[in-house]
């Protein structure tokens, strides 16, 4: 086996050639056999492993700086890294990242996780390296996907103009970026791209001396060439506008051009775009004919590539059931995703009604925006969007939805502690951010009952801007349909208060039967509704209240327990004890949500230990 000995990409530049193809193909056999095991992103691994070993066969990303877009195609790039023995703790507790993460490895050059950065970050990198006098190349590896983003557009105009020495790979696998490809422009970019194009290129340039534009002839040159091309394939004049070389498009699978290619746009000594066509799911054929379901997938049989363990009923697709359901009774109720109709339970409302389902790309901020303005003209506009993604649109939600007081609903999926893809993709921010938004309704429901309730709720009763935030995957013990109420006691008890809301209260309930057992009395108080939130929503399920526990997977600034606690205390009725159980100032790392819960002490065992030491310290 090849792949066995390769231990750093010191180790892929001394293969013969020769070995390289065989190594593309170990290298897919052992993303599949991997993925298969532990689950991940395989479809977007697949597409690039000619081009992560191209890029490590050119480059050394030790002191070279490779800067990935999202970073899901990683993969390659870590086993080729000195990480292929940590791949049996992918996305695990403690284990290997599934994006990139600097401290993993030095040759990890950036965090990923989040779309459209990388060119940005890219950048800053190589203003650093000019400001600092250094030598090493800058690359930023990003999708067509990413390329919906519009921080993406503003890194790339402002790279192009900069002149700094930069390297934007775009991974086009056929989603979107390109319609222009076919037979004329892929025979242009076979020619652009052959070696003998390059030397002739740059011994055309050489001619000028150093600074070949300077000269009226070269220039003259110069200006009949792009004008020339720009009639035969006006696709490739959006980077070159911006001020960037543009190499391709090239065939993302053939290794020989790819290191040509790259070669060639590391002596450019400029801001260069080299176009890699690719086919997402490459060598794996369920992947290439579903590269969907196989962009994340969980555990599966690689010989039939089904799941281990089929999945049922989850909030994200009750949210979506409950949408459609909304929208059949009422033509004004639209949907909104930003690339995520599958992942936010949308599919079905898109075949049911078409023409009311917008995919805007992944572009959050977009997506509130475009929201405020059907809102402002009648529709009431869904937007399903995952809690970590929503953060991309803040300054939207303030500026376009709620200083109008907008009626544009979103379904934050994903909220809370998500699992395996890490600090990235935890959803513990919103709950305090939407809080503190004038004009916004937050509610939370415990169960599948509750969350179809509260969809009716935000889409026909409550006025102005409403989010309903849910969790991934499926409800707990907990059925009861509580949503009428905002706030509601599901068990007395005299000693202590345990109090939280969404799937949290399943948690408290169990922690309180763990203390009835030790002979301590615990009353559970479940939130519907955490914002707006006043002293006459809690007095009642709060009243005579001495030791009060809240519990929620969010950051300990400005969340749930200090709200609630700073209310009481403003009302003259603070309990004498709080204990406030969250995430403190950690980013929860990878992990199943269970071990993440606890590792903070918000499991059952860990709320009702809180409470006996609060009462025995």
């Amino acid at each position: 086996m090849i792949l066995e000995t390769i231990h750093s990409p010191a180790d892929v530049k001394a293969l013969p050639k020769e070995q390289l193809a065989p190594l593309c193909a170990e290298l897919r056999e052992f993303l599949v056999q991997s993925v298969s095991r532990t689950g991940g992103h395989l479809a977007s691994n697949l597409g690039v492993v000619e081009l992560t070993v191209a890029i490590h066969r050119v480059f050394d990303t030790a002191s070279d700086r490779l800067v990935f877009d999202v970073g899901h195609q990683c993969y390659v790039h870590k086993a080729l890294t000195g990480r292929q023995e940590l791949f049996e703790t992918l996305r695990q507790f403690g284990g290997l990242s599934g994006f990139p993460k600097p401290r993993e490895s030095v040759h990890d050059a950036f965090i990923a996780g989040h779309a459209s950065n990388s060119v940005s970050v890219a950048l800053g990198m190589a203003r650093a390296r000019t400001l600092r006098h250094e030598h090493y190349s800058v690359l930023a590896l990003i999708g067509d996907g990413a390329l919906t983003g519009g921080l993406a557009y503003e890194g790339l105009n402002n790279a192009g103009a900069s002149g700094e020495p930069l390297i934007v790979i775009l991974n086009d696998n056929g989603m979107s970026i390109n319609p222009n490809v076919g037979a004329v422009p892929t025979h242009l970019g076979r020619l652009r791209t052959k070696p003998a194009y390059y030397h002739f290129k740059k011994w055309y340039r050489g001619l000028f001396g150093a600074h070949p534009m300077e000269n009226g002839l070269y220039r003259l040159s110069h200006r009949v060439k792009s004008s020339l091309k720009k009639a035969i394939w006006p696709g490739s004049t959006l980077f070159e506008d911006m001020g960037f070389t543009y190499l391709g498009p090239i065939d993302g699978h053939d290794l020989d051009r790819l290191i040509h290619v790259l070669e060639w746009a590391r002596e450019l000594d400029g801001p260069v775009v080299v176009h890699v066509n690719t086919v997402k799911g490459k060598g794996y054929p369920f992947a290439e004919q579903n590269p969907d379901r196989f962009h994340g997938i969980g555990p599966f049989d690689p010989e039939t590539g089904l799941l281990k363990k089929s999945g049922g009923e989850d909030f994200s697709s009750v949210f979506g059931a409950a949408l459609s359901a909304c929208a059949a009774k009422d033509r004004r109720v639209c949907a909104i995703t930003a690339a995520m109709a599958d992942g936010t339970g949308l599919t079905g409302f898109a075949k049911e009604f078409p023409e009311r389902f917008f995919d805007v790309g992944i572009a959050e901020g977009h997506a509130v925006a475009m929201a405020a303005g059907l809102a402002k003209q009648g529709m009431i506009p869904a937007l399903a969007v995952y809690a970590s993604f929503l953060q991309r649109g803040y300054d939207m939600l303030i500026h376009d939805v709620a200083l109008l007081g907008l009626h544009v609903v979103l379904g934050v999926d994903r909220a809370g502690l998500v699992g395996a893809d890490g600090e990235t993709h935890h959803g513990c921010f919103d709950a305090m951010f939407l809080s503190q938004i004038p004009g916004f309704t937050v509610l939370c429901p415990s169960n599948f009952a509750e969350l179809r309730h509260m969809v009716r709720q935000a889409v026909f009763s409550i006025t102005g801007p409403v989010a309903v935030r849910y969790p991934r995957g499926g409800e707990g013990a907990f059925r009861d349909d509580t949503a009428d109420s905002p706030a509601v006691c599901l068990r007395p008890g005299k000693d202590v208060t345990l109090l939280g809301c969404g799937i949290m209260v399943n948690h408290l309930l169990e922690a309180a039967e763990l203390l009835a057992r030790q002979g301590v009395e615990a009353r559970v108080v479940k939130l519907n509704r955490i914002s707006p939130l006043d002293y006459e929503t809690l007095a009642e399920p709060l009243a005579d209240t001495q030791t009060l526990l809240v519990a929620e997977d969010a950051f300990g600034a400005g969340c749930l327990g200090q709200r609630v606690t700073s209310i009481l205390a403003e009302a003259g009725k603070a309990p004498r004890h709080v204990i406030l159980k969250n995430l403190g100032k950690t980013f929860a790392p990878e992990g199943t949500v269970p071990q993440l819960e606890h590792s903070f002490g918000l499991d059952a065992a860990g709320i009702a230990e809180a409470v006996m030491k609060e009462r025995d310290p």
